[in-house]
């Protein structure tokens, strides 16, 4: 069943702002390029750097906990290491995340920002080697089935935005949910290949107008009590390096 990729994302900053690319280089085993590099530790999170692991991410300054954070819009060139921020009412920040100097800089620019909505000393962090701060522990690279946002938006009677499920690709031709059924099958992602690991399930994150920063729909709630289930997209693990971009074929192979 073949359909086409619409759009890619990253966000290399967990929780902020995603950016649109027209194509991306997917490595076999490896997460999506520049996705989740950094996160911002809301606290003390038990995070070491020397051994890393999965940390919940309601340790972060992330969108289930913090709805204001999709009010800061974040840009990240990957060549300098420099991270611009602006909200509105703040002087703009920019900064050298790969620097001490410029981490400390986020970290005061965005403890102004917050106030007391956070809960502890903010701390940039970095994923180091090949480690990313994703949701899942099994979560590479993750897909949305556009065809399931429509029909989630028809039974609500409301938009809803997919950028609120903060996803790497957005496809277009899947009948909608046909999705939830695919673990352990194997697909073409443009030139890569790439494993279904499981649905994704949702959580409060996607209560949040991405640009509004309002929390205005409960989407947990509706997707439990109108299809029985709390998923909206799927992870998958890349198994053959390749290219991926707008408009490349996606499908079961």
């Amino acid at each position: 069943m073949q359909a086409r990729i619409t759009a890619l994302y990253r966000h290399p900053v967990k929780g902020f702002t995603p950016e649109r690319l027209a194509h991306a280089e997917l490595v076999a085993g490896a997460c999506f390029p520049c996705d989740r590099l950094y996160a911002v530790e809301d606290g003390p999170s038990g995070f070491d750097p020397d051994a890393p692991v999965h940390i919940s991410k309601m340790r972060f300054t992330v969108l289930a906990r913090l709805a204001r954070v999709a009010a800061i819009r974040t840009a990240y060139d990957e060549t300098s290491g420099v991270l611009t921020a602006t909200a509105d009412g703040f002087e703009p920040f920019a900064g050298d995340l790969r620097s001490a100097e410029g981490r400390a800089g986020l970290e005061a620019w965005l403890a102004a920002f917050l106030g007391e909505e956070a809960r502890g000393e903010l701390r940039v962090l970095e994923g180091p080697g090949g480690h990313r701060f994703m949701d899942s522990r099994s979560g590479y690279v993750s897909i949305v089935n556009l065809a399931s946002v429509r029909d989630l938006e028809a039974r609500l009677g409301r938009p809803v935005d997919p950028l609120r499920f903060r996803a790497n690709l957005y496809v277009e031709g899947w009948p909608a949910w046909i999705e939830n059924d695919w673990t352990g099958r194997s697909m073409a992602l443009g030139e890569a290949q790439a494993e279904v690991l499981k649905p994704i399930v949702r959580c409060a994150a996607t209560h949040v107008d991405p640009v509004t920063a309002e929390r205005d729909i409960d989407v947990v709630k509706a997707l439990f009590e109108h299809y029985g289930h709390m998923f909206c997209g799927i992870y998958v693990n890349v198994t053959e390096d390749g290219r991926v971009s707008e408009g490349a074929a996606v499908g079961l192979v």
